[in-house]
C-alpha cells in the first residue's frame, strides 16, 4: 500500500492508485489543497515541531511545509531551488551528507544529528530524517525537528 504525506501540512494518506479519483492527476492534499503528496517507502508520523522540506533530484528546495519558518526563521522564498543541506547550513559532526546518501542508495536516514543556520546565522542542533522519492520523478523529502 502506497504511504503518502503533504510536505505542507504533514497530513497522512493511503492511496492504492496514486492518483486523484479517477482523473491522471498525481495525488494532492485534500487537507490543504497543497499540489502533491510525496510517498513514502513506510508510513511516518512526524513530530508537532517538525517542519517538511520537499526537494527534486538534485536536493533543490521546492516547497518547505508548516514549521520550517518557526523552526529556522526561512521563508520560502529565501530557500527555493537553492540546495537543502546549503540553504540551512545542515553541518553532521562527522562530516557525512545524509542527503546525498539517502538519494545514491534510495534508503532512508533517520535520526541524523546535525546543526542548522538559522536565518538569524547563529546555529542550532536539529535532528533530520532524509526520505527519497519512490515515484518516476525523483527528489528528496527533509523531516527538521529542533534537537
Amino acid at each position: 500500500m502506497p504511504y503518502f504525506i503533504c510536505p505542507n501540512c504533514k497530513r497522512r494518506v493511503f492511496d492504492a492508485d496514486r492518483r486523484d479519483g479517477i482523473t491522471h492527476q498525481p495525488v494532492g492534499c485534500t487537507s490543504c489543497g497543497f499540489g502533491f503528496l510525496f510517498e513514502l517507502l513506510e508510513d511516518y508520523y512526524p513530530g508537532p515541531n517538525t517542519g517538511l522540506v520537499a526537494c527534486d533530484g538534485r536536493r533543490r528546495v521546492i516547497a518547505i511545509g508548516r514549521g520550517v519558518l518557526e523552526l529556522t526563521g526561512y521563508h520560502e522564498r529565501d530557500v527555493l531551488g537553492h540546495d537543502v543541506m546549503e540553504a540551512f547550513g545542515l553541518l553532521g559532526e562527522d562530516g557525512e551528507d545524509p542527503a546525498a546518501l539517502a538519494l545514491e542508495w534510495g534508503v532512508r536516514r533517520l535520526g541524523q544529528r546535525l546543526t542548522l543556520r538559522l536565518r538569524s546565522g547563529a546555529r542550532r542542533p536539529v535532528v533530520c530524517d532524509f526520505f527519497p522519492a519512490y515515484d518516476e520523478d525523483g527528489g528528496l523529502l527533509v523531516a527538521l525537528s529542533p534537537g
